[in-house]
Formats: structure tokens, C-alpha cells, sequence
């Protein structure tokens, strides 16, 4: 089936944990072949320096390199021509890393097959196949520097034998290869290390982001749903009594009063997070389960069951939530209904069970919210290592939910 252009245009959708939708951003391009056009130019020092350096050195002690080894060519302009490329190839080695360096090891091999002196002329191929090797051209670089290996062979032995230069110079010439090589290979297995290691450090920042996010997203929801629902009840219950029974009307009242009060406090601690100097509302735990009760209206009987003792911030904060959500829930669907909450604290798990009698009377929120309270409340279970079920009983309606503790020191004697 074929989308319209508006279908694809259009933006994303609401997200659960979403603050809005997010028009989809531009379709990325297939990524080009390099071209010429796409060519980062040598301007950096990193670049010129050490082609400046080889330039200056094989330049300067070519001519030196002659008046020590008489038997050979006097380097002429022909040969200082090929004294250039190399220099040359290494301020393009990281551009055109192959060609560079099969160029100059043709131009060197050029220049000692017309007996020109030996020494200077080895720095741009050094240079080079080092450049290879750490820049992943491993095996161009392998491969010329086993080439380039042979023909030094094959040259001193057979093509120009040379009497000074026996078996033991050319495996130390080998030798010397090898090591520059392998100094490369470490090299690169370092950076790529560190690489990964910036990736992974990444990555995890990028996580801890967005776990943040989600954090917010379900303390917003948490402490909106549960103080806008207690709201609407109480305004409710104050619009019913407020001709017969004043009173009552102006205790509902003020509920609805600390309500929005606590729900703009806790909107400001969550929005604030991000500012170590934000004063903070007080954070929500089990000293704050009481003051919860209160302010819902509800016949709430609460019991502790094992021996009370300190818990995890984390499992503290999950503990008040879930609770909140549940009575939440009961003020949305089974107003008038009776609630049970039990606290029961084992050698390894917090059990929290929450239960009520149910209410004949439909919620006056039955229809309203999306139906996300239950499966906020298991993401909260589960990101804790626990687990939550919720089903309906024989009369209402019952939230258990198991959370790991740390284990209880034990009773001195």
C-alpha cells in the first residue's frame, strides 16, 4: 500500500513517556563514494609538519649520502626529483592513503635503480607505511612492505651487488621494516582502544539521559494523575455539600488547596533536577505514606507487618509511588470504597499489598486517563528487580508488589 506524502510528513506520534510529538527531522542522504569534492585539504600542522621534516632531511643529506658512497651516481636534478615525491606523498597520506604510499615506494625503488646513494630516500617510505598501518590500510601496507623487502634483496644481491652489503644488512634492513611496522600495529590497537572506550562512554551517557527522561516522565505522571484526581473528587464533594453542609464543603476546599499546592511543589523538584543549586520539595517515601492517606479522603487502614527497618531510596520512592497510584486508582474507579495496605517486610523483599472492597457506585474518572497506572507501576516493580501483579478479587480490586531488600544485618546478642 502507498502512503500519501502528508501520512509520511506527519509527526510522530505521542510516546508514552513523551513530552509531545516530534516532527520526523530530514530523510539522511545515501552516503556518497569519496570524491575529490569531499576531501579534507592538508592544512593542519599535524599534516605539513612531518612532510616538511622528510622534505627538508632526504633534500639536505642526499647530497651528503654521495660523498660517503663514491661508487654511486651523484644525485642530480633527476634525482632530487625523486627525492620530492616522497616528501610530497606524505602531506597526502592522510588523503589518498594507498596511492601515496604505492607511489612512493615505486619512486623509491626508481631512485636507487639509477644508482643514486642509499639512506636519505628510506624516510618517506617509513613514514608512509607506518601512516598505513595506523590509518587501516593493513594489508597495502603489509603487502608493499614485503615488495619493497624483495626488490632491496633482489638489488643488492643480483641487479647492483654491492660488496660492503651482505645477508646480515639485508635481514637488519628486514628487521627494521618489521619493527616500524609492528610499533604501527600497537599503535593502532591503542587508538582503537581508546575509541571504543570514548564510544562506550558515549553510549552510557546517552543511557543515563534517557533513563532520566523516563525517571521524569513517570514522576510527572505519578504526581499528576494521582493530585489532579484528588481534585476532582474533593471539588466534587465541595460543589455536593457546599448548601447543607459548609463546613465540610470548606475541608474539601482546602484539600483542593494543598493538593495543587503539593502538586506544583513536586512538578518544580522534578523540572528542577537538572540545577544542583534548585531548592527541593520533599522527596516522596514512606515518612510521606501517611500524609498521602490523608489528603485522599479515602477509609485507608494501613499495617506493618515484620520488623521495620531502613530501605534503598530507590525501593522508598517505588514503595510511595505504587501506593499513590493504586489510591489514585480507587478514587478514579470505586469511590466510597474501603482500602487495606499492608507493609510487610521480609529478610530479602518489601511485600506492599494493596486492596479494596470495591464501590457500587461508578468512578466519576471511570472513562478518563489512558490506562497506563497498572503498567507504570510493574516498570517501577520490575526496574527494582521485583515484580507486581494486579487482578480483581472477590469484592474489589488487589495491587501486590514484591520488592527486593538488601539483606537485614543481624541482631547483636
Amino acid at each position: 500500500m502507498t502512503q500519501s506524502a502528508g501520512r509520511l510528513n506527519s509527526p510522530r506520534p505521542y510516546t508514552r513517556w513523551g513530552i509531545g510529538a516530534c516532527p520526523r527531522g530530514p530523510t539522511r542522504p545515501s552516503r556518497p563514494w569519496r570524491t575529490v569534492a569531499h576531501v579534507r585539504a592538508p592544512n593542519r600542522w599535524t599534516d605539513i609538519a612531518p612532510a616538511v621534516l622528510v622534505g627538508v632531511f632526504q633534500l639536505t643529506t642526499g647530497r651528503g649520502a654521495w660523498v660517503v658512497q663514491p661508487e654511486r651516481v651523484p644525485t642530480d636534478a633527476r634525482g632530487y626529483a625523486l627525492l620530492a615525491i616522497g616528501p610530497a606523498m606524505v602531506l597526502l597520506r592522510r588523503v589518498w592513503t594507498t596511492p601515496a604510499l604505492v607511489i612512493t615506494t615505486v619512486a623509491t625503488c626508481v631512485y636507487l635503480l639509477a644508482g643514486y646513494a642509499y639512506g636519505p630516500v628510506f624516510a618517506a617510505p617509513i613514514v608512509m607505511h607506518y601512516t598505513a598501518v595506523t590509518r587501516g590500510h593493513r594489508r597495502a601496507a603489509w603487502l608493499s612492505a614485503l615488495g619493497f623487502s624483495a626488490f632491496i634483496f633482489a638489488y643488492t644481491t643480483w641487479i647492483a651487488p654491492t660488496p660492503h652489503i651482505d645477508w646480515f644488512h639485508n635481514l637488519s634492513a628486514l628487521a627494521f621494516v618489521l619493527l616500524v611496522l609492528t610499533v604501527a600495529e600497537i599503535v593502532k590497537a591503542q587508538r582503537e582502544r581508546l575509541a571504543e572506550r570514548r564510544r562506550v562512554a558515549s553510549e552510557e551517557g546517552r543511557r543515563q539521559a534517557s533513563e532520566e527522561r523516563l525517571t521524569m516522565a513517570q514522576e510527572l505522571h505519578d504526581v499528576l494523575a494521582h493530585n489532579i484526581s484528588l481534585i476532582h473528587v474533593q471539588a466534587s464533594t465541595a460543589l455536593h455539600l457546599m448548601d447543607d453542609h459548609p463546613e465540610q464543603a470548606r475541608t474539601a476546599l482546602a484539600t483542593i488547596k494543598q493538593a495543587s499546592k503539593d502538586v506544583l511543589g513536586e512538578m518544580r523538584s522534578v523540572i528542577n533536577v537538572l540545577r544542583e543549586d534548585a531548592p527541593r520539595f520533599p522527596t516522596a517515601g514512606l515518612d510521606r505514606l501517611d500524609d498521602l492517606i490523608e489528603r485522599t479522603g479515602l477509609d485507608v487502614a494501613k499495617r506493618v507487618e515484620g520488623a521495620r527497618r531502613p530501605v534503598p531510596p530507590s525501593v522508598e520512592r517505588a514503595v510511595f509511588r505504587i501506593i499513590q497510584e493504586c489510591l489514585t486508582n480507587v478514587t478514579r474507579h470505586a469511590p466510597g470504597a474501603k482500602v487495606a495496605i499492608t507493609l510487610e517486610y521480609g529478610p530479602r523483599e518489601l511485600v506492599i499489598r494493596v486492596a479494596d472492597t470495591g464501590s457500587a457506585e461508578p468512578g466519576a474518572l471511570t472513562d478518563a486517563g489512558g490506562g497506563n497506572g497498572i503498567p507504570g507501576m510493574r516498570e517501577r516493580a520490575h526496574a527494582l528487580g521485583g515484580t507486581l501483579t494486579a487482578a480483581p478479587g472477590a469484592t474489589g480490586f488487589t495491587v501486590v508488589a514484591r520488592l527486593p531488600l538488601p539483606a537485614a544485618a543481624p541482631e547483636e546478642p
